[in-house]
């Protein structure tokens, strides 16, 4: 039987941490609304003790969205528990995301603590958190590189103490897919009371490894993907929610899914590329300008035969417009024929070879060939646009 991944939306913390990002409360709002009709199940909507602004994020979100999640980041400290459990405190299904960093690099350098030291904090977060909500979210910061062993120690214990997801994040993207994957089973494997939590996945995409690594901890045993829109987040940013969504709906013999609208997906990403005032990249798989776009000739002419050849994904199933040839040098016959006939001209195959030989000296000289040219090319042809 299949399983279900849950969705933790980021975009409204993690996302919002790119330099210029930073969303008022009205623009959180309609947003957070966006991501509960697209199926998130968890909304991470705000730090709340790290502005007055963000706090009032939280508290405004909290009493609109009423079925999914919404989570309140706070560190392992008293005050930012209060503080995030008050602005939750009109959710319909309130979450206190709370933890510490567990590597030794975040032990030593930013604590100047011991293992020990560390654990008993993170037990303590917990302990603090359930007394204002069942559900408790623990991060262990820097997991991706944190001794395992010592891991497996620190998730039984907030397990223990009331944590029902334990989040595994790595925090540097520092992790390769297998590493990430066999750190996942490792807890799996190794903590006892591990089947009392869900483990989630939070990877940052410092190598581009961000969804490889997702994927392979779901594979591993996780049941939660922290991401964000069109990956957006702190430095090369997070998780891409449409890139892990989608890779768990085509590979369906992994035997995962989510509950999200994918239609939805291109109209959202644009959505909060206007709001957060950052553009998405041209190339961005399954929301990028060329997502569903074919310039080769080859492709082109594969593609016209059958998409199924160069495109695994229907560009309807994520809300795009629809594939497009698009017309460069590197064009060939079949794909000029097929924009001809798309504008409305019925050409012979001996008329394309013909046409072809102007349509490439037009294309060298500008980077795209466009539908006024083809009309020009047409006049020039002496031909008369087939009646409809």
């Amino acid at each position: 039987m299949d399983q279900q991944v849950f969705i933790f939306d980021t975009t409204l913390r993690d996302g919002e941490q790119v330099p210029g990002c930073k969303l008022n409360t009205k623009e959180k709002l309609t947003l957070a609304l966006h991501l509960e009709a697209l199926g998130v199940d968890i909304i991470e909507a705000g730090f709340p003790i790290s502005s007055p602004g963000d706090f009032e994020s939280v508290t405004e979100i909290s009493k609109v969205v009423k079925n999914a999640t919404i989570c309140g980041l706070s560190r392992a400290v008293q005050k930012d528990i209060e503080v995030a459990a008050e602005a939750l405190k009109f959710a319909k299904r309130p979450r206190i995301h709370t933890g510490i960093g567990t590597s030794d690099y975040h032990i030593k350098a930013k604590f100047n603590a011991t293992r020990e030291e560390i654990l008993a904090r993170a037990v303590q977060s917990v302990k603090w958190a359930k007394n204002f909500v069942d559900d408790v979210e623990f991060y262990a910061e820097d997991a991706g590189r944190t001794d395992n062993d010592y891991l497996a120690r620190v998730v039984e214990a907030v397990i223990k103490a009331g944590a029902t997801v334990v989040n595994i994040p790595d925090t540097t993207g520092y992790c390769l897919p297998q590493q990430y994957g066999d750190k996942i089973a490792y807890l799996m494997n190794h903590v006892p009371n591990v089947d009392k939590a869900i483990l989630s996945c939070h990877c940052h995409n410092d190598l581009g490894l961000a969804t490889a690594n997702s994927i392979a901890g779901v594979v591993a045993g996780a049941r939660q993907i922290e991401c964000t829109i069109n990956g957006l987040g702190e430095r090369a940013g997070n998780t891409s929610l449409e890139e892990v969504v989608m890779v768990l709906k085509q590979h369906k013999h992994l035997g995962l899914y989510t509950n999200i609208n994918t239609r939805m997906l291109n109209p959202l990403s644009r959505e909060v590329a206007d709001t957060m005032r950052v553009p998405v990249q041209v190339n961005k798989a399954i929301v990028g300008a060329n997502a569903f776009s074919h310039s080769s000739g080859i492709h082109q002419d594969g593609f016209l035969k059958d998409s199924l050849t160069y495109e695994i994904i229907n560009p309807e199933e994520v809300g795009a417009e629809g594939s497009k040839i698009v017309l460069t040098a590197r064009s060939g016959r079949s794909a000029l024929a097929h924009r001809f006939q798309k504008i409305g001209y019925e050409f012979t195959r001996n008329d394309i070879d013909v046409l072809y030989e102007s349509f490439l000296q037009v294309a060298d000289r500008k980077k795209e060939v466009g539908e006024e040219d083809l009309h020009q090319l047409a006049k020039a042809y002496k031909a008369e646009p087939a009646i409809a």
